[in-house]
């Protein structure tokens, strides 16, 4: 079945947040790797696991507007990691380091669901979705700036 074209534009959104998760799980994993403090870990844990429940709810919402998801993340989200793997190999305190890159990537997938959450505001099934993944995000960004404020 073909793409309607009301669905295409709302599928090219849900594809746009689809790669930001799958970045987002992937920065999760690379950076539990490197990360000192057993709780910092499972958190990143936990963290890479509920990205990629997103990333599945998200998929779900492109196959019901008959759209094909993305199967993998942005090269600018690679990049990033690089970036990452860089600074904390420089850093004096890895894990503070680490706390630090979450901030920036949770304020980033803030305001990126934010901006989106906007354009799908009449179709509910999607901006249902989209509004609790934004809560969450910004659950988990409320979490991190907390355990910076311990480790400093």
């Amino acid at each position: 079945m073909e793409i309607t074209k009301a669905n295409k534009e709302i599928v090219n959104i849900l594809q746009e947040l689809l790669q930001k998760n799958y970045d987002a799980e992937a920065g999760y994993k690379q950076i539990m790797q490197i990360a000192d403090d057993e709780i910092l870990k499972d958190w990143l844990k936990v963290k890479a696991k509920q990205r990629s429940q997103f990333a599945n709810e998200l998929d779900g919402l492109i196959r019901n507007l008959n759209g094909t998801p993305v199967t993998d993340g942005s090269l600018l989200g690679s990049a990033h990691r690089a970036w990452i793997d860089v600074k904390t190999t420089l850093s004096s305190n890895t894990d503070e380091a680490i706390l630090e890159e979450c901030i920036r990537g949770e304020e980033a997938s803030v305001n990126e669901y934010e901006k989106q959450l906007e354009k799908v505001s009449n179709y509910s099934d999607v901006n249902n979705i989209i509004y609790n993944q934004l809560v969450s995000v910004k659950t988990a960004l409320g979490t991190v700036k907390r355990l910076e404020d311990i480790a400093k």
